[in-house]
């Protein structure tokens, strides 16, 4: 009996760039469960595509012309039932990502980026998980995040302590492999702290979890 080939995962890539787009779409489309679906050069034309042809996974470039990267995650993740979308970025040149995180982005990916480290990135999106690096990530907060309130939200009185500590190592861009390290628990159990946080904040994902912890003052830019 052959067994049924795997689903496919669909990609749109926005970058004004065409050669960028190019090597993209190479390196994507070796892989037997992926498929770039389109190709767009601004903002407007991907949000227009992404509509239309609804991806699993949007590549989104931030400088792009007529509406830059920003402004249409924002629009794709306002929409019902929009795509993960994982902002492409050169790191130093990109102000606006911590803005794109707080419009629901699940994270970044550096152009100079391997080939491996892109198409993982994809597959992590697309299973509904977060790609937060910790090179990237935590950075972009510390340097973005606005000063945080005097008083911590009410909300994060209903954490355990336990779970407090793993929003805070989250926050730091680690791993769950890498906090059941650090808190001597396994892995596991890490998951079901990290669902716990999530659920009792109301937050859609790591990245939303980083964002809020930032926010919130749990954890302090610098630390």
């Amino acid at each position: 009996m052959t067994a049924a080939p795997p689903p496919t995962i669909s990609v749109v890539i926005a970058d004004d760039q065409r050669m960028v787009r190019a090597g993209l779409r190479m390196v994507i489309e070796t892989e037997p469960d992926m498929q770039v679906v389109g190709e767009a050069g601004d903002g407007v034309d991907a949000v227009t595509l992404t509509r239309r042809v609804r991806p699993d996974v949007v590549l989104m470039d931030i400088a792009m012309p007529r509406q830059d990267g920003l402004a249409a995650t924002r629009a794709l993740l306002a929409a019902p039932h929009p795509p993960r979308v994982i902002v492409l970025t050169t790191f130093d040149t990109d102000d606006n990502l911590y803005e794109a995180l707080r419009a629901g982005a699940s994270g970044f990916l550096l152009k100079v980026s391997s080939p491996e480290h892109l198409i993982t990135a994809i597959r992590v999106v697309a299973a509904g998980e977060a790609l937060l690096d910790p090179a990237v990530t935590t950075r972009v907060i510390a340097s973005y995040a606005g000063t945080p309130g005097p008083q911590p939200p009410p909300e994060l009185a209903e954490l355990t302590p336990r779970e407090t500590d793993v929003l805070r190592l989250m926050a730091r861009g680690l791993s769950n492999g890498e906090i059941a390290a650090a808190l001597t628990v396994g892995e596991a159990t890490v998951k079901t702290h990290v669902a716990r946080v999530l659920m009792k904040l109301n937050l859609r994902d790591r990245v939303q979890a980083v964002v809020y912890a930032y926010e919130s003052g749990l954890v302090r830019p610098g630390q």
